[in-house]
């Protein structure tokens, strides 16, 4: 049976305000009655088994980033600007090297005590009765981080995490971008195209310089430095992708344990178990839920044929409670073995996040500080607010009480 014919019995809509509050049940119907889900509205394909996900992530011969990461940018006929996230191989593995030098073990543990003073730093600024865990503290700190990693002067660091939240969100049934959404991608790109041409003028010791001064190799087999449009691309893909993912994810956390306060007593008693803590909320309910490709050639799945140059969505967060390779794959438990299958939540092969091992820092130092700021707390149920973004899930407001 085709997923055509298959599509009436589980409606998937990215875009609805049915799947923007709770995608998981959603998903485990798409795993066992349209494992290649079709839509007819949009025109594009889903995986969400774990298998056929993790294998995509790695076939990028089939399954090509060079069209973009969501659906209107897939679908758009111009195409996507140059950014890392947005091409295939050989070009890929060059921007990559470039940036990765920012983001080894070294450099990352070097970023500790910057991490450390802004997660105390907001802590120190809430109601210590009752404060909004992602609006005044997981929102605010990880944006810092990361933009004062690429070269963004303190002044604009919070005008940052604005844009990157305007233009991610999207409107119920709208695919693209929202008005205030382009006019904020707009202005962010203007912002980062001024400050590359600021920094080319006068270097410094951040990202945005050391991309300037890279040399990469040009069609000619000679080699070229990179444009300010270029540059631009990156650095707000750096801002977006390392702040709203920590953010989200944090925000996310404090929920999930609330609902599972035997998870977060095990964290009072051992301090250690917090990275498998991280580690398992990355699994259950992490910040980016699916990334979209572009077929290049015919995928055979499930007695289904995806044609070349269609949209799929690779639904990591599906993956990663597929009941075929997680056991009890519903249940929140940061004790499960973690050897069972591959967690996707910061995707899997050449472009998993560039960023993971400062996301795991934050998340982790947020935590520890959380459970002595707040040993016991509840959650104001009817304050929660869901993001109705594209690709990132998680909440807006995550408003806590602290019990005495």
């Amino acid at each position: 049976m085709t997923a055509r014919q298959e599509a009436p019995r589980v409606t998937f809509d990215p875009f609805s305000d049915e799947y923007f509050n709770d995608p998981y049940e959603i998903y485990l119907r798409m795993q066992d009655e349209a494992p290649v889900y079709y839509s007819d509205e949009h025109d594009f394909y889903a995986l969400t088994r774990h298998a056929d996900v993790a294998a995509a992530l790695k076939d990028h011969e089939t399954y090509s980033s060079s069209r973009g990461c969501d659906l209107a940018m897939v679908q758009s006929e111009e195409g996507p600007q140059k950014s890392i996230i947005f091409m295939d191989p050989p070009e890929h593995r060059v921007m990559r090297s470039l940036v990765n030098k920012a983001f080894t073990p070294r450099a990352i543990q070097a970023q500790r005590e910057t991490v450390e003073q802004l997660v105390d730093h907001y802590l120190s600024r809430v109601d210590p009765d009752h404060f909004d865990v992602v609006a005044d503290f997981s929102g605010p700190f990880p944006v810092e981080v990361i933009t004062r990693m690429a070269g963004v002067p303190e002044e604009f660091r919070q005008k940052v995490r604005e844009w990157i939240d305007t233009s991610l969100t999207r409107e119920p049934g709208n695919i693209g971008y929202t008005e205030a959404g382009m006019a904020a991608a707009i202005e962010s790109g203007v912002y980062y195209y001024k400050l590359a041409q600021e920094r080319r003028a006068d270097p410094q010791d951040d990202m945005l310089s050391r991309l300037i001064a890279a040399e990469v190799p040009d069609e000619n087999g000679g080699t070229r430095r990179l444009d300010d449009v270029e540059i631009a691309g990156f650095a707000s893909l750096l801002g977006g992708a390392g702040a709203e993912t920590v953010t989200k994810l944090i925000g996310s956390s404090i929920v999930t344990f609330a609902k599972n306060p035997e998870q977060w007593q095990k964290l009072l008693d051992d301090r250690s178990k917090i990275p498998a803590a991280v580690e398992e909320m990355l699994r259950f309910d992490g910040p980016v839920h699916y990334n979209v490709r572009f077929t290049l050639k015919e995928a055979h799945l499930h007695g289904t044929t995806i044609p070349a140059g269609k949209p799929v969505f690779l639904m990591k967060a599906a993956a990663n409670r597929d009941p075929r390779a997680f056991t009890n794959a519903g249940v929140f438990d940061i004790d499960r073995d973690r050897t069972e299958s591959q967690n996707l939540g910061f995707g899997y092969g050449i472009h998993s996040c560039l960023g993971a091992a400062l996301a795991r820092l934050e998340t982790t130092i947020a935590l520890e500080r959380l459970l002595d700021f707040m040993p016991r707390y509840e959650v104001d149920w009817d304050g929660l607010e869901k993001v109705h973004m594209q690709n990132v899930a998680g909440y807006h407001h995550v408003p806590v009480r602290v019990l005495k």
